[in-house]
């Protein structure tokens, strides 16, 4: 019989080492987690269970949903055009680039190519949202322009996958009705709850929020679908009491990074085997390159368009070729129901974790936006991005 103590212990040791590595190497600790769990998958013999998948489970969903609620609405609409676009091309180029090449170079089946091309098209809103938390970016316009993007990008994700493989029946039905009727009530009932019992030492509105989050988590499981998707979308809902919301906010994201994300980025570390790495080295090089480069041609050119400041453009275009967390769905989803197989499945996990890691350690190392800059030219500003500086 396990040893649930012990269990829990290599976990959050392993996280605090991560932290403690993060603080000494200045690298995002999410990075330094993933790294973690993949020393300690392959080495140091680490293993999930129901309870740690449970942990990792709920990091993910809070996860994203903390991170839909860092979408300022003013900034979605202010600068709908910027975010719009560079969303979608974030979503569209990565998309036919990964596809067009598992279907026509690897002769992968149109179905398993299909998968690929989602699970690379994606930006990962738990580590872009990890990073502009922790540099402070998420109080900036660059920052809220980067998540409103990734908002664009990963709901490409949701609704490509939703159109090709989603069984349409009743607890499909039943799942889209209800989530419809709870996010459009969410923004004004949210604000008359915690007003009335929001404040007390038992919190909770803390419990109310991950009501609904389990609540349309379980109706996304029985309709075939993720937990983690109508929570981005709930985040989205109520970003507007959230942004008003600044303790609330603190102490829910204060119980995710504290507790529960670790669980999450170390077990997404798992799934890299060093020796699965090896022996599909090239295709793994080859489609993290086309994720990578179909990102550059998307978004890198877009960001010129807005006259972002250079430095800028560049650390926008690295971020947004990250993947993590719907990479990582869409590839469970395409193995759990037989559209690819095991060793496909691996080498598509692999890619997505290594594009969590690679864009974004290049763009803190030496494209980390000025804090006192942190803002995206305006375009009516008159002034060119050369003048804007580095």
């Amino acid at each position: 019989m396990e040893n649930m103590w012990l269990i829990a212990a290599e976990w959050v040791g392993l996280a605090l080492a991560a932290g403690l590595i993060a603080g000494w190497t200045g690298i995002s600790v999410s990075l330094i987690e993933i790294a973690v769990g993949v020393i300690a998958g392959n080495f140091l013999g680490l293993h999930t269970n129901t309870w740690v998948n449970f942990l990792a489970g709920v990091g993910s969903i809070l996860l994203t949903f903390l991170a839909g609620s860092e979408v300022d609405p003013v900034i979605l609409r202010t600068k709908f055009k910027e975010s719009i676009s560079i969303g979608v091309v974030s979503f569209l180029f990565p998309f036919l680039g990964a596809f067009a090449y598992s279907y026509y170079v690897s002769g992968w089946t149109l179905q398993a190519s299909e998968i690929a091309g989602i699970a690379l098209s994606t930006t990962s809103v738990a580590v872009v949202y990890a990073v502009m938390v922790e540099t402070g970016l998420n109080q900036t316009e660059l920052g809220k322009i980067i998540l409103a993007a990734c908002f664009v990008t990963d709901l490409g994700t949701v609704l490509a996958l939703g159109i090709i493989f989603a069984s349409f029946n009743k607890w499909m039905l039943l799942f889209v009705v209800v989530a419809a009727v709870v996010i459009a009530l969410a923004p004004r009932f949210s604000r008359w709850f915690v007003g009335r019992y929001g404040g007390r030492v038992s919190q909770l509105e803390i419990k109310y929020f991950l009501f609904l989050l389990f609540g349309l988590g379980g109706l996304a499981a029985m309709a075939n679908s993720e937990a983690v998707l109508p929570a981005y979308v709930l985040g989205l809902a109520v970003a507007g009491f959230f942004l008003e919301e600044k303790t609330l906010t603190s102490r829910m994201r204060s119980m995710a990074f504290s507790l529960l994300t670790p669980f999450f980025f170390l077990k997404a570390g798992l799934f890299i085997s060093l020796k699965a790495i090896v022996a599909g080295a090239g295709l793994i090089a080859v489609l993290l390159f086309v994720k990578v480069v179909a990102k550059f041609i998307g978004v890198w050119p877009a960001t010129r368009i807005f006259r972002f400041v250079p430095r800028e453009g560049m650390y926008t275009t690295l971020l947004m070729s990250t993947g993590l967390t719907f990479g990582s769905i869409s590839a469970l989803f395409g193995l759990t129901h037989g559209y690819i197989n095991q060793t496909q499945y691996t080498i598509l996990v692999t890619v997505v974790v290594l594009s969590a890691v690679v864009p974004t350690l290049i763009a803190q190392a030496f494209f980390m936006p000025k804090m006192e800059q942190g803002l995206v030219q305006e375009a009516s500003s008159g002034v060119t991005p050369e003048e804007g500086g580095n």
